[in-house]
């Protein structure tokens, strides 16, 4: 009453705080392509911190317009407010809702004045389409994972080295395309190599150093230009979450420098809580009390709220890119950059860096990879891929469902998960493999079978995304629990200390050297090495491999799995056998855009003695082929060898939107339909969003078979982007739709 008298008196009129409207609003036309929600029989709600997260009351949104954007406006926010939301489809907590499984919330703040929020559900913008477009160079690598210290010492001293690992580069790939006895690969990830107290180098000290063990400089830019020379691209490693508590940064930092004590987070008390894995993240230092690190006490994380320490580390990128010349980073721990509150992983400002970080780097060096480890689920990963953020991020649930494949002789989940992966990331953005340095190693993981290795190998080597191999894991080395055990040397003879040293090894070397080693392996044609050798050529050779589609069949077989990659140069048909034993008389079904119908000469890439004469159906079937166990085999499609397809039955009933004709197309393509009776019909196109982009029939049409085509323009005659897009037949009453592929 005091302060109301006191402005009453100074003539100041007391307002409320007003009210602020704020309107919510989810693009779900990428949950309609995936199948994921249906906007004839679902819905979609809001659930918050401001309606008792979806039971006080419930918040439906709505489409007035049909354009599958969903909005609500609700009133009563108040300037400055915090508030968490997310969305649901069906009002459930079923794990259709957004980002289940890690408990991540949408967070904002309320503005003083009205504000509309627009998000693509789960920030699913559409993928998967085909354009070619969006592809850079590392679409057409096989990238192979190296610690330095384990891969070949040059100098005895127990330790590999920047030297020894260009000694051995003719291994990895000779430089000669012509030639087929390496292993082929065409990008290298380097562990940490700059200066550190640990043996693994993921606490560094100096970020612009080369860690003494593995040479100089120099001896990093001379294996650098013979990797060049050779066709390789270099990435290495920065872990910009987290440096070495004996960084010269934290040591000044803990010493109460004031030009870095705001380089770390700080605080006068343990403010408790747990990481992800539920281990201490504040740790004691005398006298500075509790500080900050997500992983170890060791490991103190940066504070990038602090913009001294931002630039520090671009620059530091710079240099590495601009002055040293690399290609590009492996980012370590991507999810925990920022933390807000008790959130630790995947924050808005952690999503907001990233965006930054690409911006900065990519202004540096344009044709730079950033690859990040964001180890959580797909829907989580695919966030820091989009709104050009990184470029790849590793799919790990794609990995475990590989592995899984291969142990449990059922590829079930790993077809529907490859499917999965491939239509949300943007097109074939994403990393594929199958263990690294901190899992058990794959051939442990597989119980040392060579068949099993071998079905994991020619999954994942003809799948889409970019593949990376941990070091030996094409011969077969073994390794788990503790990291030690999975970053051992590698194992080139069955020699003194695996061919690895003239000196004492660093580390010790598996028992199973004498039998899986690469000298061993290159002289056996049967081999685990010339298997993986065999799949890393036909890929490198095969431009639908390294940036085709990916279209999944059904096989009568569920042992077998097989799809269908394509390109405008290629068509190939990728089959794996999971099991033992030979699978005879198995049937592939697919539709229009992956199997053709007609006759058609294959020939196995992988064994070009191996062709067949094969018919497809009408109704997209191929019968009657063969497989031995545990085998994987990589068809191409003669495209001379096609000819015109059987003629259907002459009897058909009901209403027919047939297959298009050439589909992936471009410039033009041939709609064929049939009616069952003289009818008004209506036939458009829609693009990705659901919105007609042309007309292509609206009149009476007999019955029978009709064509329409389509030159790739909207109705304006202007010529559309490549993608892809829907054909959507509406006659008699009922409706059909098909797919169609536009290639530029």
């Amino acid at each position: 009453m005091f302060a109301l008298v006191v402005l009453l008196a100074l003539g100041i009129t007391a307002t409320a705080a007003h009210a602020v409207d704020i309107t919510f609003q989810v693009r779900m036309s990428y949950q309609v392509e995936l199948g994921a929600f249906d906007p004839h029989s679902d819905s979609v709600d809001l659930a918050g911190t401001f309606n008792g997260w979806g039971t006080d009351p419930l918040t439906p949104l709505a489409d007035a317009d049909g354009d599958t954007v969903y909005s609500v406006t609700l009133d009563g926010f108040s300037q400055g407010e915090q508030i968490e939301y997310k969305y649901r489809i069906n009002g459930q907590w079923d794990g259709s809702e957004e980002f289940p499984g890690v408990g991540n919330n949408r967070y904002y703040t309320v503005p003083s004045h009205g504000d509309t929020i627009t998000v693509w559900y789960n920030n699913l913008e559409p993928g998967g389409s085909y354009d070619p477009e969006q592809l850079s160079w590392w679409n057409d690598c096989v990238f192979y994972e190296i610690f330095v210290r384990s891969f070949y010492d040059s100098d005895g001293d127990g330790i590999g080295d920047f030297q020894g690992l260009t000694q051995k580069l003719d291994y990895l790939n000779d430089g000669d395309p012509q030639t087929d006895t390496d292993l082929g690969i065409t990008g290298i990830w380097l562990m940490p190599i700059q200066d550190s107290p640990s043996y693994h180098g993921y606490d560094g000290t100096d970020y612009r150093s080369i860690n003494p063990d593995y040479g100089t400089m120099a001896d990093f830019e001379a294996f650098l230009a013979a990797a060049h020379a050779r066709g390789i691209k270099v990435i290495i490693d920065y872990v910009m979450n987290h440096c070495s508590n004996d960084h010269p940064w934290f040591v000044a930092s803990a010493a109460d420098d004031p030009a870095y004590r705001d380089y770390f987070r700080w605080s006068s008390y343990d403010q408790g809580g747990s990481g992800p894995w539920g281990q201490t993240v504040w740790h004691w230092h005398s006298p500075s009390n509790w500080y900050y690190g997500l992983f170890t006490s060791s490991m103190p994380d940066l504070n990038y709220e602090t913009p001294a320490v931002k630039d520090s580390m671009f620059q530091i990128a710079d240099y590495w890119l601009d002055t040293v010349g690399v290609d590009g980073f492996r980012l370590d721990a991507v999810l925990y950059i920022i933390e807000e509150g008790d959130q630790l992983q995947s924050t808005q400002g952690t999503l907001d860096f990233w965006a930054e970080y690409n911006a900065h780097v990519k202004a540096t060096a344009p044709d730079m990879l950033s690859v990040g480890e964001a180890w959580t689920n797909t829907s989580t990963v695919i966030q820091y891929v989009s709104n050009d953020r990184l470029d790849l991020c590793f799919e790990f649930d794609l990995s475990y469902a590989t592995v899984g494949a291969a142990n449990d002789n059922d590829p079930g989940w790993l077809s529907d998960k490859a499917n999965q992966v491939y239509m949300q990331y943007p097109y074939l953005q994403y990393a594929t493999f199958l263990t690294n340095h901190d899992q058990d190693r794959v051939f442990t993981n597989l119980g040392e079978s060579e068949g099993k290795a071998k079905v994991a190998a020619g999954l994942y080597l003809t799948l889409p995304g970019v593949p990376f191999l941990y070091y030996g894991e094409e011969i077969g080395m073994v390794g788990s629990g503790d990291h030690l055990n999975i970053r051992t040397p590698m194992q080139w003879t069955d020699g003194t200390n695996a061919g690895f040293t003239t000196g004492s090894p660093w580390n010790y070397i598996h028992s199973n050297y004498t039998t899986y080693n690469v000298a061993d392996e290159e002289s056996d044609p049967g081999s685990l090495l010339e298997w993986y050798k065999k799949l890393i050529h036909v890929r490198s050779g095969s431009p639908a491999l390294r940036r085709g589609t990916h279209d999944p069949l059904e096989s009568s077989d569920s042992q077998v799995m097989a799809f269908v990659r394509s390109d405008d140069l290629q068509t190939v048909l990728c089959m794996t056998n999971t099991s033992s034993s030979t699978k005879n008389g198995i049937t592939l079904t697919g539709d229009a855009t992956s199997l053709e119908p007609g006759e058609h000469t294959l020939t196995n890439l992988l064994d070009p003695s191996d062709t067949l004469d094969v018919t497809v159906s009408t109704s997209h079937q191929l019968s009657g082929l063969t497989l031995d166990g545990r085998q994987t085999a990589v068809y191409e499609f003669d495209s001379d060898s096609v000819v015109e397809p059987p003629e259907d039955p002459p009897v058909q009933t009901g209403l027919h939107l047939d297959r298009s004709f050439p589909n992936p197309f471009g410039p033009s393509t041939t709609i064929s339909y049939s009616l069952p009776a003289e009818t008004h019909v209506r036939l458009g196109i829609y693009n990705i969003a659901g919105r007609e982009v042309v007309t292509l029939r609206d009149s009476v049409l007999a019955e029978g078979p009709h064509e329409d085509a389509w030159d790739g323009r909207d109705r304006d005659g202007r010529e559309l982007g490549a993608g892809m897009y829907f054909v959507r037949l509406e006659a008699a009453g009922e409706t059909r739709t098909a797919k169609l592929m536009l290639v530029r």
